[in-house]
């Protein structure tokens, strides 16, 4: 089939996939609390012929699947907003409902709705050439809390397919080929002893204590541990009343590392370090891990593909509206704040020079590592995996802000989304009917994993 004919069908789908995105830009969900947001995907897929699986340890998680047989390929996305974002398609910052809601500051009413609207078009390919194989859309509830992919790896969901893809709105158009910072997120509880702390000190074993000897510990650590570790903290619970010996605290770490190893050390390490605070000060410790996930394994065979249906797709074709919107936000951003956003993502210096980005970059991030997380990368390391960043925001605005919650639902945002949505059809497609492309992605990818097999981080 030609590319052109995958384009249009994405076209043709436009009204139901745009009145998709704002929807869930209207009525933004934070993680583990998308039932709306999932709900609307399932149902829009179900009545487009897809069959629904439910997550068993995940309720806003789910899968749609058409077909059977192999090759078995997937497309992720994600619906979960950010607290606290709420924001009007402003360039001032102004609250859609209340400063205390939630709102789309990630971009992710758009990234789950071009998956879908993908999956959609790619569907209706191999209706018509009759393609063998079986086609899956992954709706990932809590990405921002990088609990939700790894809990459905737990549960195997990804253990079968032979490649998988996605994108991320971003302020430009490129292949993302840079790794990510593996990472867990725990909290350590402390319980001791309760007394007035005038009147029977001696009597009380201090919680607090315990927390801030634990604090202290952990930054001891951070001089005997790979140099890109990040180890980062805050006290969740301190105690409560001065005049009591506090006997519940709690202090909540996140643990980053280039690699998954790195974190599993780390974590065991500073595990150690909160047993020696309990031990000095004789409390009890317990602890929880919230959510952990791998760095991201990009497969550049998938990635080579992506790029040519990126530029295949042309751009989004951004017009004087888009340009318009984006200018007022560009007017309020320094060169300071711009510049220090497209270093954290690598941007090469013309990007500089655009207030929005209409066209497709070459790939200029390979190798280098990104010191966020995200947890697309346990997918990653299942099976082959490449991601693309399509401009959903002005160049130099950062994510999980409320100037990308107002552009999210924003014209800017919808085109952009589509323009994702046609290169991800086209890159299934790929992999669909060429079969030297599929074996070649599955060879790196045995080759970069060393036949190492996943391992869910709530299975560590």
């Amino acid at each position: 089939m030609d590319k052109k004919t995958i384009f249009s069908l994405i076209d043709e789908n436009e009204s139901g996939l745009k009145e998709m995105a704002f929807d869930l830009w209207a009525h933004p969900e934070i993680s583990h609390e998308e039932y709306r947001s999932s709900k609307l995907q399932k149902d829009y897929l179900a009545a487009r012929g897809f069959t629904i699986r439910e997550v068993l340890n995940n309720p806003t998680s789910f899968i749609a699947e058409f077909g059977s047989g192999r090759p078995i390929l997937g497309i992720t996305g994600e619906y979960d907003a950010l607290p606290k974002l709420s924001q009007k398609v402003s360039s001032c910052q102004e609250p859609l409902t209340s400063p205390d809601d939630a709102g789309h500051g990630c971009g992710h009413n758009l990234l789950g709705t071009g998956g879908v609207g993908a999956v959609c078009a790619v569907k209706e390919c191999m209706e018509k050439e009759g393609l063998a194989g079986t086609l899956r859309y992954y709706g990932c509830a809590a990405e921002e809390t990088l609990a939700g992919k790894p809990l459905m790896a737990k549960e195997g969901v990804f253990d079968d397919l032979d490649a998988c893809i996605s994108w991320h709105p971003s302020f430009l158009n490129v292949l993302w080929g840079c790794d990510f910072m593996a990472m867990n997120s725990m909290k350590f509880r402390f319980k001791g002893t309760p007394s007035h702390a005038a009147a029977a000190p001696e009597a009380g074993r201090s919680a607090l204590d315990a927390v801030e000897l634990m604090n202290v510990g952990a930054n001891y650590l951070r001089e005997h541990v790979v140099d890109a570790v990040r180890i980062h903290y805050a006290i969740t619970n301190g105690g409560g009343l001065p005049n009591t010996v506090p006997a519940d605290a709690e202090v909540w770490y996140y643990i980053r590392a280039p690699k998954r190893q790195d974190v599993r050390d780390t974590a065991a390490r500073l595990i150690k370090v909160a047993k020696g605070a309990a031990l000095m000060t004789e409390t009890d410790m317990s602890y929880e891990l919230l959510a952990g996930c791998y760095n991201v394994l990009p497969n550049r065979a998938i990635g080579n593909a992506m790029y040519e249906n990126m530029c295949a797709a042309g751009s989004p074709g951004f017009g004087e509206e888009e340009f318009s919107f984006a200018a007022e936000f560009a007017a309020k951003l320094s060169p300071e704040a711009k510049r220090s956003v497209m270093e954290t993502y690598f941007a090469p210096p013309e990007a500089a020079k655009m207030i929005l980005c209409n066209e497709v970059l070459k790939n200029f991030d390979d190798g280098k590592l990104m010191c966020g997380s995200t947890d697309v990368g346990d997918v990653s390391y299942i099976a082959p995996f490449a991601q693309m960043t399509a401009a959903c925001w002005p160049v130099g605005i950062a994510s999980h802000t409320w100037m990308a919650s107002a552009c999210t639902g924003s014209s800017i945002g919808v085109k952009a989304m589509l323009f994702a949505a046609k290169s991800m059809a086209a890159t299934v497609y790929d992999l669909f009917t060429k079969p030297e492309l599929l074996a070649e992605a599955r060879a790196e990818f045995e080759q970069a994993t060393g036949g190492e097999a996943y391992c869910s981080p709530f299975d560590e």
